[in-house]
């Protein structure tokens, strides 16, 4: 493709792979439902593709690629799969159903992958990628193909393997910086050359995926557009393997706060932005560092007196976006114990959450009990109160805190009673000792639960500023196979957030269980 021909192109595909390779992330994992939530916010958003998953990884995973196909409608549904016949297959009959599929194929390229990983040889590579695209193209029109650590793989043969898998069907191929390796200039000058050395490359749409191991990702990425890449796959939050990928709403931001310099934009609704987000951090179970670039809790606020000055001024001496562009509410509509049930359900609609009658009247007790503790409930409760809400429905049938009591401090040995409901309706009550009231509360749960878990990070952050703030904890649990789940829990009294997030993550193991499948991969 000529570079006039690619300056006519204006969008920048954004191409969302947090429920593949941000379910990568360790010490993550998502049940098929949360996966099915973040896909209809990710729809919301107005993502272009949704690379749903591995479909042949598990079962589970099937599953939720498979739902996502038939019910999610706008985006491309896409799924992983290694360049071999099965993984294939079990791509193309999960997203069969979506209105516009996408079979993604990835193949090592590299010199010490071929190496080490794959044990073959150059030509032996390049025939097992044309194979497989060739099998993913008779069943689907739209195929990916990525060449995996193509910022190490040697230029040469890079560019063969590209033109091969075009000449197959590949109808877009994506440059991956799988480990992180490359930088801006490096990255951008390999994309040009991309274009200039692959004859065929006007038949496909030139994609990249960068890793965020130096912290470059989203730079890399930016780069690859400014030397006519035309999707960028990145994740909500940055999530991924170790360090992570290029965080989507960095990349977004970049193209549309820079639009004069990019030449370029997406197509995304920005104002979804931050209740992505948010709902990504709390299923996965990973905090947002106060300072993360645009969705951070402090990335609008303003701590310099001399930075309050002017933005109080105008606010554009200090602030190159306005927070509302992101969905990020700096000023949180406060609601009170007065507050009835319309008002209730009208503040949620605006947050995103349409809830049915049979719904409202559940959340409605908890609402008012919250309001009696809190002088003030802001839209950042409303979102840990549904939070608190979706994890009880998705693991209601398991094990339910009911309530604990405590006695603490350095005159006394810890102990705490516990009741849980059991699977059967049934409840037990339990007492134990521990070295502070959280252990006591732990080893009380483990008198009750089935199976046994040992508990590997405990982190706790406040919802809102001040002493009657909702306490959010987020606890990971480990297996006797060495399986990591996660669990939340939220509510003023940190104790029982605790004990909350600790039988959240043990519902989550039960629901989840280990892996079903030794298959291993990256991209």
């Amino acid at each position: 493709m000529a570079e006039t021909d690619v300056a006519k192109t204006d969008k920048v595909i954004i191409f969302d792979t947090t429920l593949r390779d941000g379910e990568q992330s360790a010490g993550a994992g998502l049940t098929p439902d949360e996966k099915f939530r973040i896909a209809r916010q990710l729809q919301k958003l107005g993502v272009d593709v949704i690379e749903a998953g591995f479909a042949a990884s598990s079962p589970g995973d099937f599953e939720a690629v498979q739902r996502i196909a038939r019910e999610i409608d706008g985006p491309v549904i896409c799924s992983l799969a290694r360049a071999v016949p099965g993984d294939i297959d079990a791509a193309w009959d999960a997203i069969k159903d979506a209105k516009r599929p996408r079979i993604h194929v990835f193949l090592s390229s590299s010199e010490i992958h071929m190496a080490h990983q794959m044990r073959k040889g150059a030509e032996d590579i390049l025939g097992m990628a044309v194979d497989a695209v060739t099998r993913a193209a008779s069943h689907c029109k739209d195929v990916e193909f990525s060449p995996m650590d193509a910022t190490r793989t040697d230029p040469e043969y890079l560019y063969r393997v590209l033109e091969a898998v075009i000449d197959a069907g590949a109808t877009t191929v994506n440059i991956p910086d799988t480990v992180g390796y490359s930088n801006p200039v490096e990255f951008g000058a390999l994309i040009k050359s991309v274009f200039e050395r692959v004859p065929n490359i006007h038949k496909a749409t030139v994609s990249v995926h960068c890793h965020n191991d130096l912290g470059l990702a989203a730079a890399n990425s930016l780069a690859a557009v400014e030397n006519g890449a035309r999707q960028v796959e990145g994740c909500i939050n940055g999530l991924g393997e170790r360090a992570g990928n290029a965080s989507l709403e960095e990349v977004i931001m970049a193209l549309e706060t820079r639009e004069d310099h990019y030449g370029t934009k997406s197509s995304i609704n920005t104002e979804e932005i931050g209740p992505s987000s948010r709902l990504v951090a709390d299923l996965f179970g990973f905090a947002i560092q106060p300072n993360k670039a645009i969705v951070g809790q402090n990335a609008f606020r303003h701590g310099s007196g001399i930075h309050q000055d002017a933005y109080l001024k105008e606010r554009t001496t200090f602030e190159i976006m306005e927070p509302e562009s992101v969905g990020w509410r700096g000023e949180a509509i406060v609601m009170g114990k007065l507050s009835g049930r319309a008002g209730l359900r009208s503040r949620l609609g605006d947050l995103g959450y349409e809830l049915s009658d049979e719904e409202l009247a559940d959340l409605f007790p908890k609402y008012k009990g919250l309001a009696d503790q809190k002088r003030e409930v802001t839209d950042f409760d409303l979102q840990a109160l549904m939070s608190e809400q979706h994890r009880f429905s998705e693991t209601d049938q398991q094990y339910r805190f009911e309530g604990v009591k405590v006695e603490a401090g350095d005159m006394v040995t810890p102990s705490a009673t516990v009741t849980v409901g059991l699977p059967n309706g049934e409840s037990k009550t339990v007492t134990a000792q521990g070295t502070g009231p959280v252990d006591a509360v732990c080893k009380a749960v483990d008198q009750i639960v089935e199976p046994k878990c040992n508990l590997t990070e405990f982190a706790v952050a406040s919802v809102t500023d001040g002493i009657d703030a909702i306490g959010e904890v987020t606890i990971r649990v480990e297996d006797a196979d060495g399986h990591i789940y996660a669990g939340r829990g939220g509510d003023t009294d940190i104790i029982v957030a605790s004990a909350k997030a600790y039988i959240n993550a043990i519902n989550r193991m039960g629901v989840l269980g280990p892996d079903q499948t030794n298959i291993t991969f990256t991209e």
